[in-house]
């Protein structure tokens, strides 16, 4: 109990000076309400459209995709940093982690959700 003394220190002194900015915010804010206040802003550009814009499902599988394989950098980069610390087990699970997203990517290839252009033989719909 003595040890984490500090720790809960620390998380309420976190949370007073939150609710502090939070209240300081709200008290010294300005307050006015005018036709551009709700508007959208991008930018300086004006917004077209509505907000409730319709993707293709293809679109999310390869923001799914980039993920998983953006992830697969940065845990090879911290096995990589230890790898020598970890010896053969460590090589070994690596190399079964490689191997999973080489499967993934098997898959994804097989079932056409990398074909974007106008060549594709199949619809992004088909791709689920």
């Amino acid at each position: 109990m003595t040890a984490t003394w500090p720790l809960g220190l620390y998380t309420a002194l976190v949370l007073v000076l939150a609710c502090a900015m939070l209240a300081a915010s709200y008290v010294l804010g300005q307050r006015h309400r005018e036709l551009s206040t709700d508007k959208p802003y991008e930018a300086g550009a004006a917004p077209t459209g509505g907000a409730q814009l319709r993707f293709s499902v293809g679109f999310y599988v390869i923001a799914v995709a980039f993920v998983v394989f953006d992830l697969e950098a940065v845990f090879l980069f911290a096995w990589a940093v230890a790898a020598s610390e970890l010896g053969w087990p460590g090589y070994v699970a690596a190399m079964s982690f490689i191997g999973t997203l080489v499967c993934a990517l098997l898959y994804l290839w097989r079932r056409h959700a990398l074909d974007w252009g106008p060549s594709a033989r199949h619809t992004a719909a088909e791709t689920i």
